[in-house]
């Protein structure tokens, strides 16, 4: 009989994933926490939650035989990074070419602002 891996029971790691999703929840909701760390809070919870659904639901871990796994799986992530960072770097530039016609900007001789020689 060949040895078998042991990992952690299913039950105590979806335990842990609604623990964290609790988690999130109670941070913004209880308002115990100070306003300058919810965020930082809910990140960290939702990047340990990632970690938890990726190695134990998706079975992904650096083993050889998970290679091209997890070689698509970066992969994927660089390109929904690519996507996303260009998609807000657009949208920056688009708001600030839009709403930066300010009419004390078209006076005062600004280069940037809209309709200046």
């Amino acid at each position: 009989m060949p040895a078998r891996k042991r990992s952690a029971p299913t039950g105590s790691v979806f335990l842990l994933s609604v623990v964290l999703t609790v988690l999130a929840f109670a941070v913004v909701l209880l308002g115990e926490v100070p306003r300058s760390l919810i965020v930082p809070c809910i990140v960290a919870a939702a990047a340990a939650q990632m970690l938890v659904h990726l190695s134990y639901f998706l079975h992904l871990s650096a083993a050889p035989e998970q290679r091209w796994n997890l070689l698509a799986f970066a992969f994927t992530v660089l390109i929904i990074a690519i996507v996303l960072g260009g998609s807000l770097w657009i949208m920056y530039h688009l708001h600030e070419q839009m709403m930066g016609a300010d009419p004390m900007n078209l006076v005062s001789g600004n280069p940037h602002a809209v309709g200046h020689p």
